[in-house]
């Protein structure tokens, strides 16, 4: 194997043994942004492109929270809470606008406990990736072409099931917005 396949095989690997950290395993005191940016930057580092990608900054952090995508810090201190909500929004906005995350997280909060948002999404989390790793670390094997294969074909997935995604969501949006509307008019 070549030492591009031979990284591959042990990214994937890596993947599919890892697991978002538990609900009551996330810190329970209060972080400050850089200590919340070590920590998450520790979390997210599989999921990074290279070695030169940021999956997280203070500034995006600020950013998520003037958009309301997460709540106002106490204090400048950031909880359990943030570190869940942080770790949602890392994992889907390759995916998804911030509005559309903002809209995801909402309506799942609605029906759901902030820790059993969370565990529903790690989850779902887990078996996406293990699926995934375990037909990357098979086509590892076979050779760089049938690679290239395997990247167009995940590639075409994703964009499949974000334009799916992106429809729900516009759709369920949509339809709060006429019951809002039916409301009002009352």
């Amino acid at each position: 194997m070549s030492a591009a396949q031979d990284s591959i095989t042990e990214w994937a690997k890596n993947i599919k043994e890892s697991n978002p950290v538990e609900w009551n395993r996330l810190p329970e005191i209060y972080l400050y942004m850089d200590q919340v940016l070590t920590y998450m930057n520790k979390q997210l580092h599989l999921f990074e492109r290279d070695e030169n990608t940021c999956l997280l900054s203070s500034s995006m952090i600020n950013n998520y929270v003037k958009d309301g995508v997460l709540p106002r810090p106490q204090q400048k201190k950031y909880s359990r809470e943030h570190l869940a909500l942080l770790t949602v929004i890392c994992m889907l906005k390759q995916v998804l606008t911030i509005q559309d995350i903002k809209t995801l997280i909402t309506t799942l909060l609605q029906d759901a406990s902030q820790s059993e948002m969370y565990d529903r999404f790690s989850e779902a989390q887990v078996a996406a990736m293990k699926d995934m790793s375990g037909r990357v670390m098979e086509t590892a094997s076979k050779g760089e072409s049938d690679l290239t294969r395997l990247a167009i074909e995940l590639s075409i997935e994703a964009n499949a099931r974000r334009t799916a995604a992106e429809r729900i969501l516009s759709e369920l949006e949509k339809e709060k917005k006429d019951e809002e509307s039916r409301k009002n008019k009352k």
